[in-house]
């Protein structure tokens, strides 16, 4: 899965895709160097973020949705709000990627209606406070137990098995050990019946164990993508697609041998 943020503060790659002609370059590049998914998302959730209202982060996202709309990847869009669900899905989008695990008004019944894909993902907080003070007694049980219960309720309003998909949620309400915690029991959640998506890519975690710039966390980044991959975490939300691709593939090569 290919990150696309056309948004003016996301923690890497905030405006540098702002202009829909350097997004469709982007888009197309990480088509070219293997993304299965295309990430859309036009309203930060770093720490601290600000929400962006529906207007403004439908005129960011709809145009880039119709333009890849039939491409031979999945259009995702990664959005909370059920206005924009309904308009990217119609715009021809196929995944929807929540932070908020279609927590928000309407969503559930829009992400229904859109007979998208889901991903929900579990965020201690929202973006603005999230990173302020998290806690938990048991990061890796607790996650476990929100994701579960977030496919329930959407099983129990319509949602085929096969539509559902969970993430972690790395960085999302976490210090730097609940994140590690979450990736060293990572197979607690692999061994469940529901695909995980798992986004570790240039995360300040990162930057925190290394002491290096969002920009020069590649290798960190490929590294924890492997291990993900190993704990059979099935998609892999990366800013360097190329390289990404380039190390799962051997990941496989060596899997799947005969």
């Amino acid at each position: 899965m290919g990150v696309l943020n056309v948004t003016p503060d996301s923690f890497s790659d905030g405006g540098r895709f702002v202009a829909l002609d350097a997004a469709l370059e982007h888009a197309h590049g990480m088509i070219e160097a293997g993304a299965a998914i295309i990430d859309i998302g036009g309203e930060s959730s770093r720490p601290g973020a600000a929400p962006v209202p529906a207007e403004e982060e439908l005129r960011r996202v709809l145009p880039l949705v119709e333009r890849l709309a039939g491409s031979r990847v999945v259009i995702s869009i990664d959005t909370t709000k059920a206005e924009v669900m309904r308009l990217a899905a119609a715009a021809g989008a196929g995944l929807i990627n929540d932070v908020r695990a279609l927590r928000e008004p309407g969503a559930l019944d829009a992400a229904l209606a859109s007979n998208c894909a889901v991903c929900l993902m579990h965020m201690q907080g929202e973006p603005r406070t999230m990173q302020v003070a998290p806690r938990y007694v048991d990061v890796v049980s607790e996650v476990k137990a929100f994701l579960s219960a977030r496919v329930q309720a959407c099983l129990e309003a319509g949602f085929a098995q096969e539509r559902l998909s969970i993430d972690p949620g790395f960085g999302f309400g976490k210090t730097q050990e609940h994140n590690l915690e979450l990736l060293a029991h990572l197979d607690e959640l692999t061994g469940s019946d529901w695909p995980v998506v798992v986004g570790l890519s240039r995360k300040s975690m990162l930057g925190r164990i290394l002491g290096r710039p969002d920009a020069d966390r590649l290798g960190a980044s490929v590294a924890l993508a492997v291990m993900a991959v190993l704990k059979e975490a099935r998609i892999i939300r990366a800013h360097d697609v190329g390289a990404t691709v380039d190390a799962l593939k051997m990941v496989a090569a060596v899997q799947h041998r005969r």
